[in-house]
């Protein structure tokens, strides 16, 4: 629970990010190269995909904290669900929601998950790295969201695992779009083509290879909308970049 604790406090002291509407997917997106992300995680229940998430270490995955529901599981190495061939389903051992988590504005929607047993890395399943120093990222770096949620609004979700390139949206921009909602020292917006949906809530914004953001919430009527962008919540701060090795 401390080491749990600990890592949460890291994470929102340090530049990783969360981002957009709840339970987003990939829209105007391609299908990933299978297994190319090693590190995508479906969360599950009773077999059915709820929300993504991401392998940090060899027991914790990272997501949204308003993906927290009883009795998850964890799928590693998927691609397509519906064949499941070479996925591993671990049960979540214990939830580590941000104590300053806000279900109402969203601000901190970070969950650490802890997993059952630990991970073997391979081919198809590894971790993926968190910063590990201060700054932002420039506007209209191109990173990318990747997920296995719904096509369009109203669309089914995805089975295949789905990615976008996006494009960081300049801070100010985003605070005239969101507003009030929008808290400019722990979130940061995205545009681009394509963009999140539903069901890709607690996926990772990821620039070159490093998860810097949570996908989080958007415009609860469009989806990648570039009125109401998609927001990744909470940069953070680290002092000290050792202290983030788990």
């Amino acid at each position: 629970q401390h080491t749990c604790m600990h890592i949460l406090h890291l994470l929102t002291n340090s530049s990783i990010s969360l981002s957009a509407r709840v339970n987003v997917g990939i829209v105007n997106g391609t299908e990933a190269k299978p297994h190319s992300r090693p590190y995508m995680v479906s969360l599950q229940k009773y077999f059915k995909h709820v929300c993504g998430g991401f392998l940090i270490s060899d027991e914790f995955v990272l997501t949204a904290a308003h993906c927290n529901k009883e009795g998850l599981t964890a799928v590693v190495g998927a691609h397509d669900l519906k064949k499941d061939k070479g996925s591993i389903h671990i049960r979540v051992k214990s939830y580590h929601i941000h104590p300053d988590f806000n279900f109402h504005t969203l601000l901190n929607d970070i969950m650490l998950l802890r997993l059952e047993k630990e991970v073997e890395q391979n081919k198809i399943v590894k971790r993926i790295s968190i910063p590990t120093q201060e700054g932002d990222i420039e506007a209209d770096s191109v990173c990318s969201v990747a997920g296995w949620g719904r096509l369009g609004l109203k669309g089914k979700k995805s089975d295949l695992l789905m990615e976008v390139d996006v494009k960081i949206m300049n801070n100010t921009e985003c605070k005239n779009k969101w507003k009030d909602i929008y808290s400019a020292s722990k979130m940061m917006c995205v545009y681009g083509h394509g963009g999140s949906c539903s069901g890709d809530s607690g996926g990772p914004l990821v620039c070159g290879d490093t998860a810097v953001g949570i996908t989080s919430f958007g415009d609860p009527k469009a989806c990648n909308s570039r009125t109401r962008p998609e927001v990744y919540v909470a940069k953070t701060k680290v002092s000290n970049p050792k202290r983030y090795s788990l």
